[in-house]
């Protein structure tokens, strides 16, 4: 595949906590990726998800049903980015969940991060990420998008009171993801993935 073919960007909104503002920014973050064509992007909401964390080589029906909304979708995408919240200086048991369900779907691809939170603007929760995605063969993206005290960032239709900085920050990880989604893209093509 060449650079004229879009990559597939999974935007995963990690939240499932009642009340989550994560809504609130993936909404602003899927208005950015639409200006853009180097990616054709698809959201996967975990509030949509019900995988349980007792994890199994021979899942029941109805978690292999919940599989069946994530994993085609995983297997397909060249990148992605994951919208998380810090909870406790981590990220929420919806990811993990979803990151420990799936391993294949995760190799040779670059991950991206928004994140958002308290002082910390979800910080910590990466950091973490990271760790875990490294285990799954997955390369991560050094630059973030980060809301510290993200609710008082947006106005009450959603919308960033002072996009600059955010905006600056979505385009250069974008950038980044579109960069290494290619390269691994077409390298895969050459050569198989060893994982």
């Amino acid at each position: 595949m060449d650079l004229n073919t879009p990559l597939k960007l999974a935007v995963i909104l990690g939240s499932n906590r009642e009340g989550r503002f994560g809504p609130v920014i993936a909404d602003w973050f899927l208005s950015r990726t639409a200006e853009r064509a180097d990616f054709a992007v698809e959201l996967i909401d975990l509030a949509e998800v019900d995988l349980p964390t007792a994890l199994s080589y021979r899942p029941a029906p109805e978690v292999r049903a919940e599989l069946a909304k994530t994993a085609p979708k995983l297997a397909d995408a060249d990148a992605f980015v994951v919208l998380t919240p810090e909870y406790n200086h981590s990220f929420p048991a919806s990811i993990k969940s979803l990151i420990d369900w799936h391993f294949g779907e995760w190799q040779a691809k670059p991950v991206g991060f928004i994140s958002y939170g308290g002082i910390s603007g979800g910080l910590r929760a990466v950091e973490q990420l990271r760790q875990v995605f490294a285990e799954m063969h997955a390369v991560t993206v050094r630059d973030t998008v980060s809301f510290h005290n993200a609710g008082s960032q947006f106005d009450d239709e959603g919308q960033h009171k002072d996009p600059t900085a955010c905006d600056a920050a979505a385009k250069t990880m974008l950038d980044q993801l579109a960069w290494w989604g290619h390269a691994l893209r077409n390298a895969k093509s050459v050569c198989p993935y060893a994982g």
